[in-house]
């Protein structure tokens, strides 16, 4: 964490905006304690409110665009060839696609809240052919989402932020996917009972 501390206080918010870049196409980056740490700087009066908020989701849109770019013109190939050193197993893609595949959108938002699965979404969705526009509209909202929750958390946590560091690094990606898969599912069945009633 000490690196990306030190990106922080000397480069401000496009340190920031290139982290979660770097992050969201597949670098091994602890962005959620990032992001937690960019609101404690905000509760410090350190950086301000909205230029951070802004910078955040902005850097997470370019980095699952990218991401999606990758997966579209690059396909699975390049994906098997270099996925490997950035952690992205052919194992990780499978269990993505099935996911993507059953949920469809509802996964590009949720997965933002599954460390090592956002980025792999973007590829599938990139691989899978999937419309960008609408890929566009999910994942986006989804980064919105995402970056502001974390710093909303740092700055209302203030000088106890170091907790989520703690608490991320004993909580494995699984039990968040477990999470998300309970919030997609109850937003499905919902979906389907609305529609149901029309």
């Amino acid at each position: 964490m000490a690196e990306w501390e030190y990106i922080i206080t000397n480069y401000s918010y496009m340190g920031l905006f290139f982290i979660l870049i770097l992050g969201i196409v597949g670098l091994p980056i602890p962005d959620e304690v990032l992001l937690t740490f960019v609101g404690y700087y905000i509760f410090l009066e350190k950086m301000d409110f909205w230029p951070s908020i802004g910078c955040a989701i902005i850097g997470s849109i370019v980095g699952i665009s990218i991401s999606y770019l990758i997966g579209k013109y690059l396909g699975s190939a390049f994906l098997k060839k270099y996925g490997p050193k950035f952690f992205i197993t052919e194992k990780k893609t499978d269990w993505v696609q099935a996911k993507f595949n059953n949920y469809g959108p509802l996964f590009l938002i949720s997965g933002y809240f599954i460390p090592g699965i956002r980025h792999v979404t973007a590829y599938v969705a990139g691989m899978s052919t999937y419309n960008f526009g609408k890929f566009a509209c999910f994942a986006y909202i989804g980064a919105v989402v995402w970056a502001s929750t974390f710093i909303f958390l740092g700055h209302y946590l203030g000088g106890k932020w170091t907790e989520v560091e703690v608490f991320f690094s004993h909580t494995t990606k699984y039990v968040w996917g477990f999470i998300a898969l309970i919030a997609i599912s109850a937003i499905f069945i919902r979906l389907k009972k609305k529609r149901a009633y029309k």
